[in-house]
């Protein structure tokens, strides 16, 4: 099989990875999963996901858009380390304070939050109107709640540029979310978040380095 790019060999790693799984162990660490015959189904940041269990292979059920091989990742990665009986602890943390996150917490905060807040920057109007589209909702007047997955919500706070200081951004998550996924995957998690958020609100993305994949 020959592949585009790095990220679909390693979605065909993870595909396979898949099919060793006991579905049982799944549905026991993921009780958001439903089962729907021949598919596993699930929401990620506001899109509907199918991933068959016979074959391992995930598409959108909610749009006409592929599954891009960074949500199919992230899936994937989410069934492989969620941890058995898991409880959110509703204490929210910034990536750079859950476990382990240290060494790229420069990185999140460079390829991410700044490109969020630039991005955002005067147009905090169309990023409330971004977390709807997701299936999001405002909490305040400067943040927003979304879900990743339904076991791991994010928290966005944003605060526009003023006379004084330019806009600022960060997520938030519940300490739990390293019992979830692994920390490097929360990172990509972070980063289709920000995708998806300057996609909903049709902007282009500013600043970051981290493509989509």
């Amino acid at each position: 099989m020959e592949f585009t790019s790095n990220y679909d060999k390693q979605c065909e790693i993870w595909r396979q990875k898949f099919l060793t799984m006991d579905l049982g162990e799944i549905f026991e660490k993921l009780p958001e999963l439903q089962d729907d015959g021949e598919d596993l189904t699930l929401w990620h940041f506001g899109r509907h996901f199918a991933v068959s269990k016979k074959t391992g292979d995930i598409r959108c059920l909610s749009d006409d858009r592929p599954a891009d091989a960074m949500a199919k990742m992230n899936i994937y990665t989410l069934f492989w380390y969620a941890k058995k009986n898991v409880i959110h602890t509703g204490e929210w943390l910034p990536y750079r304070e859950l476990k382990s996150a240290t060494p790229f917490a420069a990185a999140f905060q460079r390829g991410i939050l700044d490109p969020i807040a630039v991005t955002f920057a005067g147009k905090s109007d169309l990023l409330a109107e971004a977390v709807e589209t997701l299936r999001g909702r405002r909490l305040s007047s400067t943040g927003y709640l979304l879900w990743a997955f339904l076991c791991i919500p994010v928290k966005l706070n944003f605060w526009d540029a003023d006379e004084e200081f330019p806009a600022q951004a960060n997520l938030l998550f519940d300490r739990s979310a390293t019992d979830f996924n692994h920390i490097e995957s929360i990172a990509t998690i972070a980063t289709e978040c920000m995708h998806q958020l300057a996609d909903a609100a049709g902007l282009k993305l500013k600043g970051s380095p981290f493509f989509r994949f």
